[in-house]
This record gives C-alpha cells, structure tokens and sequence, in this order.
C-alpha cells in the first residue's frame, strides 16, 4: 500500500528534538526517495541537535548513518540503481561531478555536495531524500542495524588505516577506544598491525585487547610516549577522539616518518612542535569518511574479516533518549534508530 505520510524526528530548535508526521516527498532530478530501515546516531549530530553548527536551516531531521531501500527514482538514475535494492547514504550527500575536486577523481572532497543530516535531511526518518551519486549498496549478508555504524564510523576509521602508510607488521596506535575507536581496533588487528590502544582507565583494558589491540597503554597511569618509543615507536597513531591537548601530547611517540591520523575533530586547535615533524620527518593528515565506492569496500571488508560494531538499538521515537545516551558516553559503542519498515 502506498503510503503518503511518514514520521520524522526533526530539530524544530537547538536542543529539541520533536516526533512530526512529513508528507512522502517526489524524488527531483537525480533524487531517489529512500525508506529507512535504520539509521545510526554519531557524535557529529551534536552539530545540529545543539546548534553548535552555523547556517542550519531549522527544523532539520539529523543523522547519517542511513540504511534503507530505494522506493522511487527521480529522473536521471544510473542503471546500477532499481527499486526494492537496499541502499546506504552516509556523511558525504553525494558529490557533484562538475567541481575542480570530482574532475579529479577526489569524490569525498566534492565541494559542492549535501551534508547528509545537515544541510540537507537525514535519516532520523522513516523517509528521505538523497542525491544518488551518494548511494552505497548494501550487501544482503548485513543487516541494516550492523550496517548503519560503519557508513561512518567504519569507514572513517577503515579509509584512515588505509592511508596511514603503515604496513603489516608496522606498531599503530588506536587513541580513544570508544565509537570509532573499537572499530579501528578491529581494522588495525585484521589488517596485519602490531596495535596498541591507548585509553584512559583500566576498566577498558580487557575489552580492548579483546577488540584486537595486543597492548593496553591507560594514560591514567603510565606515560603512552615512553612506552611507545620503548616499543620502538608508532609508525601511525590514529587518533579518534576531540581533545586536542591529548592528542598533541602523543606526537612524540611516532617512529621517524610517522603520521599522526586525526579522524576526531576537536574545536582547540593542535599544538604540535615543528622539530618533531622535522627532525623525523613526521607528518599529520586529516582522514574525511570516503567516497560511496570505498564505503562499500569497508562493507566487504567487515563481512570477509567479521568485522562488527558493537550495536546498542532504540526505536525512532525514542530519538532523544537514545542521542542523550551517545552524548553522555553510555553507549558501548554505536547507537542505532529502528523505524520498523522492514
């Protein structure tokens, strides 16, 4: 039966949060109409939800971590795409394929593509619109819930191992283990990394090694730069968490030609000595999630490696409820919203 109307959660203003019923949208010019089985929440609907993000057209329904079905094709589809076929939108909207960045080939550097949950609706939503250039397909042996996380933090965390220059058998460090964090554990170790998580508190320490990490550095007993260094030095640290400060501090700790890989954006800026990237050529590289096309890479990879976030599940209307829960560091480790459409 077709349906005319479907439920959203919606920002009506900054920290509200409100259940409002939509009318079914008609997909424009290279548009397709997605009904949602799953969405994921991530730190970075903060953005929104609390209006810490500029130039947000309110109300605005958040999220990006998008697993559904195509329902409806606007004009323009590529063949790749028919309806019924299950599909994921993640951060990156969908590029535009006429910037100086596409013309390259650099995809997720599009400047001129929608931020799923920002600029445009996301998928806190029974419903939703999305440029098809956006579209991931999602392989039928991944559930949609299992799914959800790892069109951002998996491919975050997957995308930034892949550019670490490190080879296996290479010492990586995983600072903060947390939503992102449990997972690069589990690239890192599949990967063929020697991995050592570096985390604050020994009640974590089991569950890293169990993740994957061979060694547990807790910061709040021991110094992570000298033991880093007596293990001979990081030849890539991975840093997922926003303090900045923190994440400065372990610079030292990378091997000459080390790179520091930052994937949590702090609001301070980093403090980082020009001799430690001098004197052993180290560097620093931002990681930005990564094009459709990679993102179904690290879907194939966390099916062929078991690679799985671990998943705390809450029904749409209970949105607010489950976004307090990521905010105040209670989930283990990835929130995700049900919308019982399957």
């Amino acid at each position: 039966m077709t349906r005319n109307t479907y439920k959203a959660m919606q920002v009506s203003r900054p920290g509200v949060l409100e259940l409002v019923e939509r009318e079914v949208p008609e997909p424009g010019l290279g548009e397709v109409l997605i009904e949602v089985h799953a969405c994921g929440i991530c730190g970075a609907d903060a953005g929104v939800i609390d209006g810490l993000e500029s130039d947000v057209q309110l109300p605005r329904v958040p999220g990006h971590e998008v697993v559904g079905r195509l329902m409806k094709l606007g004009a323009g589809i590529p063949k790749a795409w028919h309806v019924g076929q299950r599909v994921g939108i993640g951060r990156l909207g969908g590029h535009c394929q006429e910037c100086e960045q596409c013309r390259r080939g650099y995809f997720n550097l599009c400047k001129d593509q929608p931020v799923t949950g920002s600029s445009r609706d996301g998928g806190y939503a029974q419903m939703m619109l999305a440029r098809a250039t956006g579209l991931v397909a999602i392989p039928d042996a991944l559930g949609s819930v299992e799914a959800a996380p790892l069109l951002c933090a998996g491919i975050a965390t997957f995308n930034a191992m892949r550019k670490s220059g490190a080879l296996a058998g290479d010492l990586v460090a995983i600072q903060g283990i947390g939503g992102l964090g449990h997972l690069a554990l589990q690239y890192a170790r599949r990967m063929g990394f020697r991995v050592v998580a570096v985390g604050r508190g020994a009640d974590i320490a089991e569950h890293a090694l169990q993740l994957g990490a061979h060694h547990y550095i807790d910061t709040q007993v021991e110094d992570a730069v000298s033991r880093l260094r007596n293990m001979g030095g990081a030849d890539a640290i991975l840093t997922t968490i926003t303090d900045s400060d923190a994440v400065s501090a372990l610079m030292p700790a990378l091997a000459p030609q080390g790179r520091l890989l930052v994937v949590g954006v702090g609001r301070q800026p980093l403090s980082i000595m020009p001799g430690t990237l001098v004197g052993g050529e180290r560097s620093v590289q931002g990681s930005i999630t990564g094009t459709p096309f990679e993102s179904e890479k690290t879907l194939d990879f966390s099916l062929m490696t078991d690679v799985r976030a671990q998943i705390e599940t809450l029904p749409l209307a209970s949105a607010w409820e489950a976004y307090q829960r990521v905010r105040s560091g209670a989930v283990k480790f990835r929130m995700v919203l049900t919308m019982g459409n399957e």
